[in-house]
């Protein structure tokens, strides 16, 4: 065991020593909302202290995600392992995290990604970043590993690295009750991430960090779990005005259709019919889009026949979590994901089933999307006789022991471990796999909304629904449904929505607060036909005004939107300067930066794609016979986010975003002198430089 009363600097490399320091030496922040001080722990020599973070890089990238991609790009050489001890973990909150905001209990974890090689974050409610901001802390930075199984625990400036061995092997509610301490926040790992699963998850009391496998970089730290608990009060700029803005937004957000009724009653499995209806329901593979027995896996259903009650993240007033009875006891309900991908792409229509492989991927720290997708396109591997592994559509009896097997690496469980990008390369079927630069589909078929498939194909982590925009919320569930066909409208809305729910993101707030952006009436009068008509073609045919939006400079958009309270309670909590206009830009800072780190890791404009089966054949059967347009989309997306024609952000855009520690770009095409910028890169572009920048 290690603890904090013999803190030393640690014997780390010279470029990350400059950040490394004691931390009765951190300098605090200007803002307000932080805690000022950011944990650095060296699990293999043991050494603990705390980094520094420039209120320059606050201002530019806020928190969450953004902050820790910005440590990432300064910290990590290009090209490493993303699970040899040179990987770095980060934890980290935001700053309306624990202040009381409504949904404001979200916290990410970050770090090179060894699903996908890119970028890689995946964000969490639950209680843990609160107690992490009490125990006095804005994040936690884990480097190296540990010589044996060990866990963090953080009482306020008393920080330790404990013995886990009694706990390594056992499943993520096992560990988090040996842990002790019921009052504390806890982020621990089940086995899959112990056995290094491409996509294992992070527990965090009974939510996950699902996507780009965070558990495997855990496990392979040998750091079973993270215990953080406190007293620290959080300090606000404007605390008065903060309350004012609070108590609107939260009227406003259980008065809204979106979030005060629908997504209460029903949860996220409550989108599952309309998704069908609107041929977007990944089914078989993801080969058609719509399922016969589509309604026996609906929200409406789970509510009416096993719903106990419903349940939410700590500060949060939408409470979408489900409760349901499985054997007696009461556990955590199914979403949206697993319902459709362990589900409808399996081609089982047993609830019942699927509650339980929910309740048992939580137990042994499996992603629920990259499971449902891997074993989907196995079953047709199997079915085409590329790949004899025993799954088969409409097949529930061997589920639990694959899933099982998954986790420990067993028998075929160790191919299926590596993800589907992996199994298309040793078996075949690269053109009907569902992935994007590594990362499994989530469940929404592309082709039934093709604005989309191009959030899934240009997302930094991989074919993400969050990150890619979450256009299906606009294409085919929300009551102003946009053309989910028509193309033409489509990077500038995949732009937006990317942009605004980063920003949102970084904030630290659920993503589903920004469902309220569409006006309550919509939803009122969405049994109308000719009104939702009538929005449909504004909508669809707005796209002008969209592009407009992205072009103009902060300047121009000092303002807040009442249905858009996340812009004035960051100012209120920070001291921060903070509209709609700083609020867009900062998610274009970010989703650049994000773009910038994953080039320097050798992704190109080649990794912006979707299978075959998405961008050259039609659904079978489909209500509308389309595919995802890519190559007519992604050329209008790079120039409308200031990229080149090979995907790469220009010298002016860089400027532009403030992105100065990125020394060296792509010039624009008017820079070139005739320089030839059409076709694509094969290796990483030598222009970007390698290492961070220097501080002031």
């Amino acid at each position: 065991m290690v603890d904090s009363g013999r803190l030393r600097k640690p014997n780390i490399p010279a470029h990350r020593q400059r950040h490394f320091k004691g931390w009765r030496l951190s300098m605090a922040s200007k803002y307000k909302g932080y805690m000022g001080k950011i944990l650095d722990v060296d699990l293999t020599s043991g050494k603990i202290g705390s980094y520094d973070l420039s209120d320059r890089d606050r201002e530019r990238f806020v928190g969450g995600r953004f902050i820790s991609t910005k440590i990432l790009w300064d910290e990590l050489k290009p090209g490493i392992d993303p699970l040899s001890e040179d990987n770095m973990l980060i934890v980290m909150t935001s700053p309306l995290t624990g202040t009381g905001a409504p949904s404001t209990s979200r916290y990410d974890i970050s770090a090179k990604s060894p699903q996908t090689g890119t970028i890689g974050h995946s964000n969490s409610g639950g209680h843990f970043g609160i107690h992490l901001k009490r125990a006095g802390w804005d994040g936690v930075i884990v480097r190296g590993r540990a010589k044996s199984p060990v866990y963090l625990d953080i009482d306020e400036d008393k920080v330790t690295i404990k013995d886990a061995s009694h706990l390594w092997g056992k499943d993520t509610e096992e560990t988090k009750e040996q842990m002790g301490d019921r009052r504390a926040g806890k982020m621990v790992i089940g086995p899959a991430g112990e056995n290094l699963v491409k996509y294992a998850i992070v527990i965090s009391q009974d939510r996950s960090h699902g996507r780009s496998g965070m558990g495997a970089v855990m496990g392979s730290k040998n750091l079973k779990g993270i215990v953080a608990r406190g007293n620290r009060k959080i300090e606000l700029h404007d605390p008065e005005t903060f309350k004012k803005t609070i108590k609107q937004w939260i009227d406003m957000l259980k008065g809204h259709p979106a979030t005060g009724e629908f997504a209460p009653k029903y949860g996220t499995s409550g989108f599952l019919k309309s998704i069908s209806d609107h041929n977007a329901l990944p089914t078989k593979n993801f080969s058609s889009g719509t399922y016969k027995d589509a309604h026996m896996l609906t929200g409406q259903t789970l509510a009416e026949t096993r719903l106990v009650k419903n349940a939410g993240c700590q500060s949060c007033p939408i409470r979408c979590a489900r409760v349901v009875n499985l054997d007696g006891r009461e556990i955590k309900g199914p979403e949206y994901e697993i319902l459709c991908l362990l589900g409808s792409n399996l081609l089982i229509n047993d609830m019942d089933a699927i509650i339980r492989w929910n309740y048992e991927l939580d137990l042994l720290g499996l992603d629920t999307i990259s499971s449902g997708t891997v074993l989907g396109f196995a079953a047709e591997l199997n079915e085409k006789g590329m790949w004899k592994n025993g799954i088969e559509f409409g097949k529930k009896d061997n589920i639990s022991e694959t899933l099982r097997d998954i986790a420990f690496r067993k028998g075929i469980g160790n191919d299926l471990a590596e993800g589907v990008r992996y199994l298309s390369q040793k078996y075949g079927g690269e053109d009907f796999a569902p992935h994007s630069k590594g990362m499994e589909m989530a469940a929404y078929e592309p082709r039934g909304a093709v604005g989309h498939g191009l959030g899934y194909a240009t997302a930094n982590r991989g074919a993400c629904h969050l990150d890619g925009g979450y256009m299906i919320y606009f294409e085919a569930t929300g009551p102003a449904i946009l053309n989910p066909y028509d193309y033409r409208s489509k990077p500038g809305y995949t732009i937006l929505d990317q942009n605004l729910l980063a920003s949102i993101s970084a904030g630290g707030n659920c993503l589903f607060t920004s469902w309220t952006m569409l006006p309550a009436f919509l939803f009122k009068m969405a049994n109308s036909r000719l009104v939702s008509w009538l929005v449909t073609q504004i909508l669809t045919y707005s796209w002008a005004a969209v592009e407009l939006t992205l072009k103009l400079p902060p300047s121009l958009m000092r303002y807040h939107l009442p249905m858009l309270p996340h812009t004035k309670a960051l100012a209120m909590a920070t001291g921060m300067e903070m509209d709609f206009g700083r609020f867009i830009r900062m998610g274009e800072r970010g989703f650049t930066m994000e773009r910038l780190y994953n080039i320097r890791e050798g992704f190109t404009a080649k990794d912006d794609r979707l299978a075959r089966r998405f961008t050259h054949e039609e659904q079978i059967p489909g209500k509308k016979k389309t595919v995802v347009p890519l190559a007519k989309m992604l050329p209008k997306y790079y120039r409308l986010r200031g990229w080149d024609a090979k995907g790469v952000p220009t010298s002016r855009t860089i400027k532009k975003l403030d992105l100065d520690f990125v020394r060296f770009a792509q010039k624009d095409p008017s820079e070139r002198r005739g320089e030839e910028t059409g076709g694509l890169p094969v290796k990483t572009y030598a222009d970007i430089p390698v290492s961070g920048e220097t501080k002031a």
